[in-house]
């Protein structure tokens, strides 16, 4: 409003605007946006700087070595052994092994949450809540394809397996309580490493969802090969097929579940068949070159079938729901 001064002339007076009650409004800070979306694929959900993704390949397999190492090394001291680095399966040696790789995995994940500001839960599965009842289909259909698989490599390639002959001593004993309790939880850490936690991190660097589809299944799936520390052609592809067949099995179900039913089925048996058909004694993981074969094929054919296992699941249940 306009009021008189003292000599004659008017001045402008405003009324203060009404303070908002919310308070100040200040823009969002573009490092506190979301950075899951839930709107996008699993695997493609997410969006972080560029460099996390490098952290998340980096830790988890220092966080391995250190753990496996030092593992090994009291392993060595408590069986007298002269070699604690023989690829030969102790019990004690395979519980190192699974304990140090279960860990990693929680590493893996946590890490990835804490530097992406993301929720954990949102890298187990997104947009939908994790589900038990589909961890439990998958694992039946799991034991199943892997149990025929088997099945058939024992009929037609049995040479190309460690397999010696049956045999039950203390050893197979420990080794098979080893194996049911401790095999799920290395099975469950490679998953959380490679399918939740890199799989969605390394295709962040691509915005388009299928090109950072296909980012985040090459390099989840060499690096898994790589962990593995085969030298031969063989086994490093089909550690390498793995990982892209596990890898669509969480895509397709938006989730990890799918993979963790295969992996757990997939190691525990071949563990409780190693461990039984050793005859009596430990067994030996044999990574290195010509320690592969053709009969490999046999096993690729199993994570052919799983993929579309869940694919047609998946495509049932999507039916339902939209029915």
């Amino acid at each position: 409003m306009n009021a008189p001064r003292s000599d004659g002339s008017w001045k402008t007076t405003d009324h203060p605007r009404p303070a908002d009650p919310a308070g100040p409004q200040p823009r969002t800070p573009k490092h506190s946006l979301p950075a899951a979306d839930s709107s996008r694929p699993f695997g493609a959900h997410l969006r972080t700087a560029w460099w996390k993704p490098l952290v998340v390949l980096a830790v988890p397999p220092l966080v391995m070595l250190v753990l496996q190492v030092l593992s090994w090394q009291l392993v060595g001291v408590i069986e007298g052994s002269d070699d604690p680095m023989s690829p030969t399966m102790t019990p004690l040696k395979s519980l190192g092994i699974n304990l140090s790789i279960g860990a990693s995995g929680v590493v893996a994940i946590l890490l990835l949450a804490r530097i992406a500001r993301v929720p954990w839960r949102s890298l187990i599965s997104s947009p939908r809540a994790f589900d038990a009842r589909r961890l439990a289909t998958y694992l039946v259909g799991a034991v199943l394809l892997v149990g025929a698989g088997l099945g058939i490599v024992w009929l037609v390639a049995r040479e190309s397996t460690p397999w010696v002959g049956f045999g039950v001593s203390g050893t197979t004993i420990a080794l098979l309580v080893v194996t049911v309790l401790t095999t799920p939880l290395q099975s469950v850490g490679e998953e959380l490493w490679w399918r939740a936690a890199v799989l969605p991190a390394a295709a962040s660097w691509v915005r388009a969802v299928r090109p950072a589809l296909a980012v985040g299944l090459v390099v989840s799936s060499l690096g898994f090969a790589v962990l593995h520390g085969s030298t031969d052609p063989w086994l490093f592809g089909y550690y390498a097929f793995i990982g892209l067949c596990t890898g669509l099995m969480a895509i397709i179900s938006r989730g990890i579940e799918a993979p963790v039913a295969f992996h757990v089925a997939n190691n525990v048996l071949f563990g409780v068949v190693n461990t039984v058909l050793a005859d009596g004694e430990p067994y030996a993981i044999d990574r290195s070159t010509d320690s592969g074969d053709a009969s490999l094929l046999i096993l690729a054919a199993v994570n052919v079938a799983m993929v579309t296992l869940v694919w047609l699941r998946e495509r049932r249940a999507r039916a339902v729901s939209a029915g």
